[in-house]
C-alpha cells in the first residue's frame, strides 16, 4: 500500500510540474509576449549600437586631433595664421538727404477699422 501511495504522489507531482512548464511556455508564445520580448531585444540592440557609434566617433575625433598635430609639427605650423578683416560693402546706400526720399506717414486717419475680430 505504501508503494502505491508513493507512485501515485510521484505521478501527481510529475503531472503538476509538466503542466506548469507547458503553461509557462504557452504564455511565452502568446503574440503579446512575443511582441514585448522583440521590443526589449530591439531596445537593447539599439543601445549597444549607439554605444559603439559614440565610441567610434570619439576614437575618430581623437585620432583626427592627433594626426592634425603631427601634420602641424611636420609642416612647422605652430600658430593660427592672421586672417584679413572682412570687408563689407552695403548693397544699397540710403541717402536720407536725397529729395526723392520720402518717409511714410506715421499715422493715417481711416474711417474703417481693419480689426477682423470686430463685429460688422
Amino acid at each position: 500500500m505504501f508503494r502505491r501511495t508513493f507512485w501515485f504522489t510521484s505521478g501527481v507531482a510529475a503531472g503538476v510540474w509538466a503542466t506548469t512548464k507547458v503553461n509557462r511556455k504557452l504564455r511565452q508564445l502568446t503574440p503579446e509576449s512575443l511582441a514585448v520580448s522583440a521590443a526589449n531585444k530591439a531596445l537593447e540592440t539599439g543601445a549597444r549600437l549607439k554605444d559603439r557609434a559614440v565610441g567610434f566617433a570619439l576614437d575618430v575625433r581623437d585620432n583626427m586631433a592627433q594626426r592634425e598635430a603631427e601634420l602641424e609639427e611636420a609642416l612647422g605650423i605652430h600658430e593660427d595664421p592672421e586672417l584679413p578683416a572682412p570687408r563689407r560693402f552695403p548693397a544699397i546706400e540710403h541717402d536720407r538727404s536725397h529729395p526723392k526720399h520720402v518717409e511714410a506717414p506715421t499715422s493715417s486717419p481711416t474711417k474703417h477699422s481693419y480689426n477682423r475680430n470686430e463685429d460688422h
